[in-house]
């Protein structure tokens, strides 16, 4: 493992993936000269040649944009990649609120958007944020998903002889998720194994027909507004 991912109490490991170097070292001077707490690697390219070199890297946090050398919404595929193999909470770097950007960024498995306007201090508290288990997203971007999510197949709570889908310890795992909570931490508050985490949460997905815990989150969300 590269010596500045090495994981440490005081610092976040993130590994940068941009198009060019110039974007990356850009990024990483600024981490390096103004902001502490944070361990910075880069890696630049193609998706393919991303892809294949991510086995070396073990970040805490990703960075990805949605551009790279292969394509403006190339970084989708080294998204989806690292949440198949790695599960590594994952930032989606966008140029602008565009909604199927949006849309295919938490799609793909992003736990935070953030925009290349914004500013270095928001970068490190979106950083912090999702390394915390929780997700980044603006209202506009909120409010992209939602639209997204209206557009698809109706999401059913019910089954057809109006009994509710979700066992009474998937909806307690399903607002877990919505508290932030990872896997690991969903398991230890529940006392079962982490694996049994990732089966109820996959059994959710299949029963609401929701692809990401961005969507299950906003699923908790409407499912607060409706009791409230």
């Amino acid at each position: 493992m590269p010596q500045s991912l090495r994981r440490s109490k005081d610092r976040i490991s993130v590994l940068v993936v941009t198009a060019d170097n110039m974007t990356s070292e850009l990024l990483r001077n600024a981490f390096a000269h103004g902001r502490k707490g944070f361990a910075v690697e880069t890696m630049t390219g193609s998706s393919q040649k991303i892809i294949s070199g991510l086995a070396a890297h073990k970040p805490d946090v990703a960075l990805i944009s949605e551009e790279l050398q292969d394509g403006p919404q190339a970084g989708v595929k080294v998204l989806q990649r690292l949440q198949s193999s790695e599960h590594i909470p994952a930032i989606m770097l966008l140029q602008c609120s565009k909604p199927e950007c949006v849309v295919n960024a938490f799609r793909g498995g992003a736990r935070g958007i953030f925009y290349r306007t914004h500013s270095l201090k928001a970068l490190s508290k979106c950083i912090r944020m999702v390394h915390r288990g929780q997700i980044w997203a603006s209202n506009e971007d909120v409010e992209h998903l939602i639209n997204a999510l209206t557009r698809t197949k109706p999401m059913h709570l019910n089954n057809p002889e109006g009994m509710p889908l979700l066992t009474r310890r998937e909806e307690e795992v399903v607002h877990l998720v919505a508290d932030g909570l990872k896997n690991r931490e969903i398991a230890e508050h529940l006392q079962v194994k982490e694996h049994s985490v990732r089966n109820y949460i996959y059994r959710i997905f299949e029963k609401l027909g929701v692809s990401s815990r961005v969507e299950l989150i906003l699923y908790a969300f409407s499912q607060r507004d409706q009791t409230s």
